[in-house]
């Protein structure tokens, strides 16, 4: 298993980023602004993480994904951990993220690798995408913005 930067003339993985973000549009609006890192297992491409720098001296995890039949193996804390510390070594001090409410996996990743809640963006997944979107059985509607200083 091995985490690399994309290199600028690679094409995004479009197809991992689309199971974290369901509209293409929307990951066109930040994906080239974004230092991307991506997981490969035996030269194939498993896992993605885009960093945005959003203010000085922080950085916003804006899409993390793992192939689906690759889930549940560690993957996606792996991927996590390896932004925290990229975000060290490039001199941010925090790290922030944003969920929908009904990612109840994420959220406890999220929390359970430093992360803490600082404030819900309601009817974030409403006002911003075209179609609804459902996980665990419930509509995404809201955003839940994690912080994590580092």
């Amino acid at each position: 298993m091995n985490i690399r930067e994309l290199q600028v003339n690679e094409p995004y993985p479009m197809e991992l980023l689309l199971l974290a973000d369901p509209e293409e549009s929307v990951i066109q609006t930040y994906i080239k602004r974004c230092r991307c890192y991506v997981m490969e297992l035996e030269g194939s491409i498993v896992g993605v993480i885009a960093l945005l720098p959003t203010r000085p001296l922080t950085v916003e995890i804006m899409n993390i994904a793992v192939l689906e039949t690759m889930q549940g193996q560690g993957l996606g804390k792996r991927l996590l951990s390896h932004a925290i510390q990229a975000s060290k070594e490039l001199g941010f001090r925090s790290v922030e993220i944003g969920t929908g409410n009904s990612s109840v996996g994420q959220l406890y990743l999220y929390q359970k690798s430093g992360f803490r809640i600082i404030g819900v963006d309601a009817d974030y997944f409403v006002r911003n995408y075209e179609e609804p979107i459902y996980e665990n059985g419930l509509q995404c509607r809201d955003m839940i913005r994690l912080k994590q200083e580092l």
